[in-house]
């Protein structure tokens, strides 16, 4: 199991560098180590392209000669949990977990009194609007969006149907944002938006996630990823042609890679009724990061449960201990992420994953699965080209 490298090698690090070079005050993590800070100050565009769900083993055994491999510069780490709740917003506010406490898909909310599902911003149990409630994701959010700290023009660029959304909203600040359909509107977007005239410095982060959408439904070995990323790689090739001379660095990395699993490596709770007795809420978190939020009284009975039942698929850790030896990140943590970790996490082993289902959710099965903290999900790649 491998820890996200806070100190220096993760895409937290990543951002402070950035920020730094785009005028931004100091935070509370180092920039990256071993990449000249002179080439984020220097350049006068700087495009931070996120590819959701490529991991940085994938990119170099599968795509070797790729004009993705050829400009990669080093494998840097994810966040934990290695996944795109957690991941994107860290990229959006420079801080990890620790700080922003966005802490998986599936979050149990104190102050809301509910389990969510943060990114589309809706309840667990039956999907309900939170916004039309008069909720919003930046009540629980602990950090300000990058945008609203850099001293650069800056544009948030995601597909049209998530571009207006609350947390879309929450996380870019006083970026503008623009919608996109379509990888060959991925392109022509960003091609327009950083050979547009500009006053100053300019900062476009964009995001694409078709090709995690197609790692989790045909699996990332498929031909399908295969044929998906070579498309982007040749997007992404042209892309730079047409902007040598403008004084642009690309960079291109991602918030998570995955791993092939099956439905036989699927444990359901429901099929483990007196481990779902000892829990007092669903499992939140992530399907091979659970947060176990367990009933007073039951721990023992739990624990014993997990080591005589469930020693060959997970191990079990203490969220407190967790949190203490740094996971989630480095300093200060937000005052709720305490709650929002549970009692216990399950660290599901080689390609395994733990599911629970709510009244009106439907059993399923991805073919590719991230956010646990083996190689494959852990490490992305760090690409570099200066146009």
């Amino acid at each position: 199991m491998y820890r996200p490298d806070y100190q220096g090698g993760s895409i937290v690090n990543l951002i402070a560098s950035l920020a730094s070079g785009l005028g931004s005050p100091p935070g509370p993590y180092p920039p990256l180590v071993d990449v000249d800070p002179h080439i984020f100050s220097e350049a006068r565009n700087l495009a931070l392209i996120l590819v959701d769900g490529l991991g940085d083993g994938y990119l170099c055994d599968r795509h070797p000669g790729s004009f993705l491999a050829r400009h990669r510069r080093r494998p840097l780490t994810s966040v934990f949990p290695t996944t795109t709740a957690s991941a994107v917003t860290s990229l959006l506010t420079g801080v990890a977990p620790q700080q922003h406490a966005v802490t998986g898909w599936f979050m149990w909310l104190r102050e809301f009194g509910m389990v969510t599902t943060i990114l589309p911003f809706v309840s667990r149990a039956g999907g309900l609007d939170l916004a039309a409630a008069g909720l919003e994701p930046g009540m629980v959010l602990g950090a300000r969006p990058l945008a609203d700290m850099l001293e650069a023009e800056t544009l948030m660029f995601s597909e049209q149907a998530i571009v207006d959304s609350p947390y879309s909203r929450a996380t870019a600040g006083t970026a503008r944002r623009q919608g996109y359909r379509g990888l060959d509107g991925f392109f022509a977007g960003l091609r327009e938006a950083l050979t547009a005239p500009a006053q100053g410095r300019r900062f476009v982060y964009a995001y694409w996630s078709q090709f995690d959408a197609t790692a989790h439904h045909e699996g990332p070995e498929s031909e399908a990823c295969a044929k998906l990323l070579q498309e982007f790689d040749q997007g992404l090739e042209s892309l730079a042609a047409d902007l040598a001379g403008s004084g642009t660095l690309l960079l291109v990395t991602a918030d998570h890679g995955f791993v092939t699993t099956a439905s036989e490596r699927y444990v359901e709770l429901s099929d483990h009724p007196e481990l779902a007795a000892c829990l007092a809420l669903p499992l939140c978190g992530e399907p091979r990061a659970a947060y176990c939020y367990v009933r007073p009284g039951c721990e023992a009975r739990f624990e014993r449960y997990v080591a005589e039942r469930l020693t060959g698929v997970c191990e079990l850790r203490r969220s407190r201990d967790m949190l203490r030896e740094g996971w989630f990140g480095l300093g200060d943590p937000h005052p709720e992420l305490e709650r929002r970790i549970g009692d216990y996490v399950l660290l599901l082993k080689d390609n395994h994953v733990i599911k629970d289902y709510l009244a009106g959710e439907k059993p399923f099965h991805f073919k590719g699965v991230h956010s646990g903290l083996s190689a494959a999900e852990m490490f992305v790649p760090l690409v570099m080209c200066e146009a």
